[in-house]
């Protein structure tokens, strides 16, 4: 009997605590849409009345190059980079980086642009593989095409950084396509602000959308409910998650499908590391850490309305393998830079950003997991309180359900992307139905990177691509 007592207080604590966890996370969560609310309304007012295409003929406007890393793209290559040289911008250059491809993605980029190989004098400034050769087109006189031994993702950053002949640069996945005005919205805190560092922009899902010619020119929603489950956390991790990490002045990931950064500031750095799959969330990590040791003022933030468009897994082996990976990188990261957390020097990074990632983000899944085995054992020796429990699940469904609908209808609201109801009705829908089933199978793959991570797993994982719609 006496074990029996214990065990039950024992189960009744964990459930307490676990409680206390959700209350925590569901109240961060709603902290950041509430701050993420009024910043993307008060920016909107800021730049409804501003023209981007008076900025084409400035002489404000920085130079930049794009870096396209790409491993087996031919199915998507031709596209993206079609977007990238119709981008509307003044002065830029556009890399691709052919990372030792085994499909036919260089010769497709050889063939389509006509590209013919030129003499270089490359000074490997930071760690990359061998690049064996540089391609040029006297039709394209934008694209440079590097072909490399084939390094990983990192590696191909690094390359086309050391090839990079401007002061900014914008990282891009060669998966996806950035609509035309992206990279003159990117500028602004730029040029308004010159102790900017870094800017990110928002990543939105391409299935179901149509593509013509590089550009997105019909914005639809995917017959496959993976992509729409996804298109629904987009919309809430960048619509309220980075936005709001950006106005606490705080932000740790810029996503490497789209980004730009100061160039020297990454070569300060020492580039883009090899050894971690996280390797977008630890570069803004490292030069958060960077900058504040060498007392350095600075800026890092993020817009709402610069949109990069990619391709997302269909497939649950394949969704299972890019969060396994996220997670792996953010285990990594927070493992590497462990002495920042509540590390006063480091400021809001370091007692608010930090902290949250390693108990939100990092353990989140573990407890998750947890809570759902310990409310079935709980169930299964008659200790809940069968009230008490429906009045938690019908919160816990409600609360997540609300965080979905909002991150919708602030998008509806801020930018109006989706042209029917049917479509708004259908995200809202899928935000619901997310809490039975995919939150859950999503908590799983977070949960078992970690045995992944402690078995030394550091492998990416195909990413497989049926290409852009057309």
């Amino acid at each position: 009997m006496l074990a029996w007592n214990l065990g039950a207080l024992a189960l009744l604590a964990a459930n307490t605590l676990i409680l206390g966890y959700f209350l925590l996370l569901q109240g961060s969560y709603l902290f950041l849409l509430l701050i993420a609310t009024v910043s993307v309304l008060r920016y909107r007012r800021t730049v409804a009345h501003e023209h981007w295409r008076s900025m084409l003929q400035s002489s404000l406007t920085l130079p930049i190059s794009l870096i396209a890393p790409a491993y087996n793209e031919e199915r998507t290559i031709i596209a993206s980079v079609h977007s990238l040289l119709s981008l509307e911008y003044p002065e830029y250059e556009v890399i691709v980086v052919n990372d030792g491809s085994r499909d036919a993605t260089l010769h497709t980029l050889v063939e389509h642009f006509a590209l013919q190989p030129i003499p270089a004098n490359i000074e490997y400034s930071i760690p990359c593989r061998p690049i064996r050769n540089v391609y040029r087109s006297a039709k394209y006189p934008r694209l440079v095409v590097l072909d490399k031994e084939n390094g990983g993702k990192a590696d191909a950053l690094n390359a086309g950084i050391i090839m990079a002949t401007h002061v900014l640069f914008c990282a891009i996945d060669a998966d996806s396509v950035l609509e035309g005005n992206a990279l003159l919205r990117m500028m602004r805190p730029f040029l308004e602000q010159p102790e900017t560092v870094a800017v990110g922009g928002v990543v939105r899902i391409a299935n179901g959308c149509r593509v013509e010619h590089g550009r997105v020119t019909e914005i639809g929603l995917s017959s496959n409910a993976l992509a729409v489950f996804q298109t629904v956390e987009y919309l809430r991790a960048f619509l309220f998650g980075r936005v709001g990490w950006s106005a606490l002045g705080a932000l740790l990931i810029i996503s490497g499908a789209f980004g730009v950064f100061k160039r020297q500031v990454v070569l300060d750095v020492g580039g883009y590391r090899h050894d971690t799959v996280g390797e977008d969330f630890e570069l803004v990590v490292r030069i958060h850490r960077y900058l504040r040791d060498h007392a350095i003022r600075y800026r890092i933030v993020f817009l709402p309305d610069p949109v990069c468009w990619t391709e997302a897994p269909e497939t649950l082996r394949v969704l299972g393998r890019q969060r396994n990976r996220w997670q792996r990188g953010l285990i990594d990261t927070l493992k590497i830079h462990w002495r920042m957390c509540l590390n006063p020097r480091y400021g809001r990074i370091g007692m608010i950003a930090m902290p949250y990632f390693v108990i939100i983000e990092l353990i989140g899944p573990l407890i998750e997991l947890s809570g759902y085995l310990f409310i079935t054992i709980a169930f299964c020796l008659n200790l809940i309180n069968l009230p008490f429990f429906l009045l938690f699940l019908t919160l816990a469904i409600v609360l997540g359900t609300v965080l979905s609908v909002a991150a919708v209808v602030l998008d509806e609201i801020a930018y109006r992307r989706f042209p029917r109801l049917s479509q708004l009705l259908k995200l809202i829908a899928f935000g619901l139905a997310e809490n039975f089933g995919y939150r859950q199978l999503t908590v799983w793959w977070r949960a078992r990177a970690f045995l992944d991570y402690w078995r030394g797993n550091t492998s990416w994982g195909a990413m497989e691509r049926k290409g852009f719609a057309r």
